[in-house]
C-alpha cells in the first residue's frame, strides 16, 4: 500500500478506481510520474536499434503510457460529475501541461521517423486490416498535428495546442460558474406538471441551501432539463431557458466572449500552419464530408425541408399553447 492510492495495484471489484480514498493532492504527482514513465516508454522506441516493425513501434506506442491514462480518466470522470474547487484548479494547471505533453510526443521526429517508414511500406508488411487502420492513423494523427512542419513551426504548434488547452478548460469553468450562482427559488403552487422525481430534486437542492419549505431549480442538466419537459409554468421555463441559454455569456471574470475570439484565431493560425484555407477545412478533412463546401451542399440540401416542418412543428406548438391558455383562463 501507498499514500497514493495511483501508485498501487486496485483490488476493487473489476479494478474499479477506490474513489473513496482518492483526494484531489494525489493527482499532480500522479500526472508527473504517468507523464514521466510515458516519455522514459517513447525515447525507447523512438531510440531503438531495430528496424521498425509493427510490434516494437505502433503496438508499444499503444501500450505507453499506461499510468497516465488510469490517471486522466479518474480525473475527468471526477471533475465532471463531482467537481470543486481544488479539482478546478488541477485542471487548469495541468490542462496546459498535459497537452505539452501530447505535442511533445506527436512532435517527437525520430518517432515519426519510425512509423513514416512503416506507413510508406505499409503494402508489403503483410498486416492485417485492423492493423493497417491502426497504423494508419497513428501516422495521419501525427501528420495533423505537425509532425512535418520545420522546429520553427513545431514550436508554434505547441505553443498553440498549450493555449488552446487552457482556453477550453476556462470556458467550460466558466460556464459552469454560472450553472452554480443561479437558481430559481419555487413555492409548492409553482410546481404544476413536475412528476415526484423532479419535486424531490428540486427539494433536496432547496434544502442544500437552507431554504426550508421551498424548491430551487438549478443550472445542473438534472434539475434543468425536466423542469423545462414538464413544467406548466410558461414564464417559469422562459427564465430557466433564458438562463441556460446565457451561460458564460456575462460580463466579467466568467465571460467565454473574448475566450472564444482567442480561440477562433488560435485554431485559424493552427490551420495555416498545417496547409489549410480554415480550421473548418482542417477538422473536416478528416471526416466523411472531407470539405467544408461538402458540408454546405448538404446543409443547403436539407435546410428547406428542415424550416418547413420546423414551421409545421411552430404553428402546431402555437395551437396547442393557445388552446390551454384559453381553456385556463377562466380559472385565473
Amino acid at each position: 500500500m501507498t499514500d497514493n492510492p495511483f501508485f498501487e495495484a486496485w483490488t476493487t471489484p473489476f479494478e474499479l478506481p477506490p474513489f473513496e480514498r482518492i483526494r484531489p493532492e494525489h493527482f499532480p504527482p500522479a500526472f508527473d510520474r504517468g507523464m514521466g514513465e510515458q516519455i522514459a516508454e517513447i525515447a525507447a522506441i523512438a531510440g531503438s536499434g531495430a528496424a521498425p516493425d509493427f510490434a516494437n513501434t505502433i503496438e508499444a506506442l499503444e501500450r505507453s503510457g499506461r499510468l497516465l491514462r488510469r490517471v486522466s480518466r479518474v480525473f475527468n470522470n471526477l471533475d465532471s460529475s463531482a467537481t470543486n474547487e481544488a479539482l478546478q484548479a488541477i485542471d487548469r494547471d495541468y490542462a496546459p501541461k498535459l497537452a505539452a505533453h501530447q505535442m511533445r510526443i506527436a512532435l517527437d521526429p525520430a518517432l515519426f521517423a519510425r512509423i513514416d517508414e512503416l506507413y510508406r511500406k505499409r503494402d508489403r508488411l503483410g498486416l492485417r486490416h485492423d492493423q493497417l487502420r491502426v497504423l494508419g492513423r497513428h501516422h495521419l494523427r501525427l501528420v495533423r498535428s505537425g509532425a512535418r512542419l520545420d522546429p520553427e513551426e513545431k514550436a508554434r504548434m505547441s505553443a498553440i495546442s498549450e493555449r488552446l488547452a487552457t482556453l477550453h478548460t476556462l470556458f467550460g469553468q466558466n460556464v459552469l460558474h454560472d450553472e452554480d450562482e443561479w437558481q430559481l427559488v419555487l413555492d409548492e403552487e409553482e410546481l404544476d406538471g413536475l412528476p415526484d422525481f423532479a419535486r424531490a430534486a428540486a427539494a433536496t437542492a432547496a434544502a442544500e441551501r437552507n431554504l426550508d419549505g421551498k424548491y430551487v431549480i438549478t443550472l445542473a442538466r438534472a434539475s434543468v432539463e425536466p423542469f423545462l419537459a414538464f413544467s406548466a409554468r410558461r414564464e417559469l421555463r422562459q427564465r430557466a431557458y433564458t438562463a441556460w441559454a446565457a451561460r458564460g455569456t456575462h460580463a466579467g471574470a466568467h465571460d467565454n466572449a473574448p475566450l472564444i475570439a482567442e480561440i477562433m484565431t488560435l485554431r485559424s493560425e493552427q490551420a495555416r500552419l498545417l496547409g489549410y484555407d480554415s480550421y473548418a477545412g482542417y477538422r473536416l478533412d478528416d471526416t466523411m464530408a472531407k470539405t467544408p463546401d461538402a458540408a454546405d451542399r448538404l446543409l443547403r440540401q436539407v435546410w428547406e425541408p428542415a424550416k418547413h416542418r420546423a414551421a409545421e412543428e411552430r404553428a402546431d406548438l402555437a395551437a396547442a399553447a393557445l388552446a390551454r391558455h384559453q381553456v385556463r383562463r377562466p380559472q385565473q
